[in-house]
């Protein structure tokens, strides 16, 4: 993939930017325990997905209101458990080779605002823009965090690159009619495996004109 056409970078949050993978895990294994639901069949399709959709596969005999507390609950188990939440590998690298290129980036995450924030800033980063799960009607794997994310930075969706470690954020990615690339082994127009890789290609290509 030409790297040089990319015009603005949008990032995932949890695992991609930031690592907080052991404490979503936490999270979760808790919150199963309290539904009697499997954990791992709980782990296998949580990541990158929106709370309320994975409520909804895992229970889906809940109506809406039961699904909206459910899902509330799994985020408010996350909001204090930032002990061990840092910046992924290369992130720092990688954000100090957008800020000298001068090419714009955003966080798009499945958390909620309060959360993103939290995990933000435990990791020592300030995101010039953020789309959270509040900020769209539908989460990952629909396109629309990432069309909101390229609509703020006013850049079109073609020249975005998208950065995830989840199937379900490269789907949302692709959906968006991105650019994709991928950490963690997963298929994308690019397969990376930490950010600091991203940050070599990006400034080798030179500034955006």
């Amino acid at each position: 993939m030409d790297v040089s056409s990319v015009g603005a970078v949008l990032l995932d949050m949890d695992g991609t930017l930031v690592d907080s993978d052991a404490a979503v895990e936490r999270a979760w294994r808790v919150w199963a325990a309290e539904y009697g639901v499997d954990p791992e069949a709980v782990l296998a399709i949580a990541h990158g997905s929106p709370a309320d959709r994975t409520v909804r596969r895992l229970l889906p005999g809940l109506d809406d209101a039961a699904v909206a507390a459910a899902a509330d609950w799994q985020l408010a188990l996350q909001y204090d458990d930032l002990s061990d939440v840092t910046a992924t590998r290369g992130a720092p690298a990688l954000l100090e080779t957008l800020a000298r290129l001068g090419l714009p980036w955003a966080v798009v995450t499945s958390a909620d605002s309060r959360l993103a924030k939290a995990r933000l800033g435990a990791a020592g980063i300030d995101a010039p823009v953020l789309v959270t799960v509040e900020d769209v009607t539908v989460g990952k794997p629909d396109p629309q965090g990432y069309l909101r994310a390229a609509e703020l930075l006013d850049v079109p969706p073609a020249r975005c690159l998208v950065v995830e470690d989840a199937d379900v954020g490269l789907r949302a990615g692709r959906a968006a009619g991105a650019m994709t690339a991928a950490l963690k082994g997963l298929d994308g127009d690019l397969r990376l495996d930490d950010l600091g890789q991203l940050a070599e290609l990006l400034a080798a290509a030179g500034p955006r004109p």
